[in-house]
């Protein structure tokens, strides 16, 4: 069974910093593209930032030049560092990543979701 589990959400002033981790664990064979999602209330799920296994990247436009996603593939993780934070970021984040698990096809999977809240 393969896991993943966000941290790093929290409660931030506007104009603030927060950092976004996301650990797979179980039975990986490969994890292939990294992506963060994120839904606002009253809003469908949107694509924030994706980098694939060869660290190729993309942004949703809104974030472009203050948000960074990042890997380390050793600890089989994925970073978002949010910067210059503004109230319509805030919203639910969730990590996504396809993985192929061992003696199995690929498959997406999800975390829970991490708050993120930038308020004054």
């Amino acid at each position: 069974q393969v896991q993943l589990v966000e941290s790093g959400g929290g409660l931030v002033q506007p104009g603030g910093s927060l950092r976004l981790s996301c650990a797979a664990s179980g039975s990986i064979f490969i994890i292939y593209a990294m992506s963060w999602y994120r839904q606002a209330p009253g809003k469908q799920r949107e694509l924030v930032a994706q980098i694939t296994n060869v660290r190729s990247t993309n942004y949703a436009d809104s974030v472009k030049g203050r948000f960074t996603i990042s890997r380390d593939n050793a600890k089989n993780t994925v970073y978002l560092q949010m910067n210059s934070l503004k109230p319509e970021d805030t919203a639910v984040y969730y990590c996504s990543s396809t993985i192929q698990a061992i003696n199995r096809g690929a498959n997406d999977y999800w975390g829970q979701g991490t708050q993120v809240t930038v308020s004054s």
